[in-house]
């Protein structure tokens, strides 16, 4: 992955936020789906983003394998309706940090730090990284897009 001189200087302020933690992600050996253990996005139910307005835990009863990942809900009908139509309920880039995608890397999430934009949800490393991804939003989601799924690679 070739990094351009504003890509180092971001890494090099977030770095400290990554450099003790296991959940950054090497670009070359990244699964299409954030999972820690197989489950998606730290178990949250992603249905629950969009009829709660809010992370909701997912019920370790209540899976559904799609994308070589077991997502969790928290109610039979949230994976009824994900099971119906994963696309429409499933995080932007595969569960990935949507900041460090559009920067041109991968990075896990934290269920609180996320936002639906045009009925589609996004999720980032952190609070204050979202802040970040706030700043342009548009922007942001057009080089996230134009960088995955290359990113994984």
């Amino acid at each position: 992955m070739q990094l351009n001189r504003r890509q180092i200087l971001t890494l090099t302020a977030t770095l400290p936020l990554v450099a003790f933690s296991s959940t950054f992600v090497r670009a070359d050996s990244t699964p299409a789906i954030y999972a820690e253990d197989g489950v998606a996005i730290d178990g949250t139910d992603p249905v629950a983003y969009f009829t709660e307005n809010q992370p909701v835990a997912g019920d370790p009863a209540i899976t559904h394998d799609w994308m070589g990942a077991t997502w969790r809900f928290s109610s039979e009908e949230n994976r009824a309706a994900f099971a119906a139509d994963p696309e429409k309920y499933a995080p932007q880039y595969g569960g990935y940090c949507a900041w460090a995608v559009s920067e041109g890397y991968t990075a896990s999430t934290t269920p609180e730090a996320w936002r639906i934009v045009d009925d589609k949800l996004y999720l980032n490393y952190s609070r204050r990284i979202q802040r970040r991804w706030e700043g342009d939003i548009p922007g942001r989601i057009a080089s996230a897009d134009a960088n995955w799924p290359k990113v994984l690679e």
